[in-house]
Formats: C-alpha cells, structure tokens, sequence
C-alpha cells in the first residue's frame, strides 16, 4: 500500500491553524522578522556544532575561504 504525502508539513499546518485570520502589515513584516531569526539561529547552533566537532580554529576558516569549494556542473 502506498503512502500518500501530504501537501503541507506539520509546521505549515500549525501556521495556516495559528495564522487563520488575516495580519495587518505590520505584523506580516514582524512575524516574517522572526521566521527569518529562527532559521538563522538554527543555521549559527548547527555551524557552532560542527566547528566544535571538527576541531576547527580560526586558520581553518581563513584556510576555506581562499579554498574553491564548489565546481560548476552546468557544461
């Protein structure tokens, strides 16, 4: 038997549940402040968990930026 996924996650759900009524400009631009928070402490903990992890120091970091990480694949 399949499994048919649904189109929204639960967090989607729980917004579209919270935010139900309509948000005044202001507000949309507040709430979309602090989305934009969350997401980035989440990314800083997750940098601050692997930097921990691997032992990195400052001259690691330098070391990378003057490192090409990335190749292109779009020949």
């Amino acid at each position: 038997m399949k499994t048919i996924k649904q189109p929204f996650s639960n967090a989607q759900i729980e917004l579209l549940k919270a935010f139900s009524h309509d948000l005044s400009e202001s507000e949309l631009v507040d709430l979309k402040k602090v989305l934009a928070r969350f997401f980035a402490q989440r990314a800083i903990n997750e940098a601050d968990r692997l930097w921990d992890e691997r032992g990195w120091t400052n001259e690691d970091v330098e070391r990378m930026l003057q490192t090409k990480m990335r190749t292109s694949n779009l020949r």
